[in-house]
């Protein structure tokens, strides 16, 4: 499982014109499943990502979380492209990435395991051509692999 996790002032997401997903200050992640995916990868992204502190504190220094910081938000969008592999020649391939049906009911279940740490999540649509619109705040992007735990 592959995420980029992205400091954000604000954010949306619209499917067709209609914003589906839109946070203040926060996260913004795109989420990328790979066939081999488990629930422990799931249940480690939504570890780290709550967890990972990039969010300044009084003295500027990157000591908050999103637990320190319970009025910022969290958006998920759904990206198989994070999964390509881009070894061999210039097309990219996209074999490791899951299924769209599993790939769909992971995106649910670490969505679900983002409320069940008291996080109201916002979501893109699956499957969907997204529009993602945001403002970058540092910039801070953390690219994170479930499979590069240690």
């Amino acid at each position: 499982m592959r995420t980029v996790v992205q400091r954000v002032l604000n954010c949306n997401v619209t499917v067709g014109g209609e914003i589906t997903g839109k946070i203040d200050k926060g996260l913004l992640v795109y989420l990328g499943v790979e066939k081999n995916d488990s629930i422990e990868d799931l249940e480690y992204m939504v570890d780290k990502i709550v967890n990972l502190r990039i969010f300044n504190d009084e003295e500027g220094k990157m000591n908050l979380s999103l637990e320190h910081l319970p009025n910022h938000g969290i958006l998920v969008v759904s990206q198989f492209t994070l999964c390509a592999d881009t070894r061999k020649g210039r097309r990219p391939s996209y074999a490791d990435a899951a299924p769209p049906e599993i790939a769909q009911e992971m995106y649910d279940e670490f969505m679900e395991l983002l409320e069940k740490r008291g996080y109201t999540p916002e979501r893109g649509k699956f499957g969907e051509i997204m529009k993602v619109k945001y403002i970058n705040d540092g910039p801070v992007t953390i690219i994170l692999d479930s499979k590069k735990k240690i």
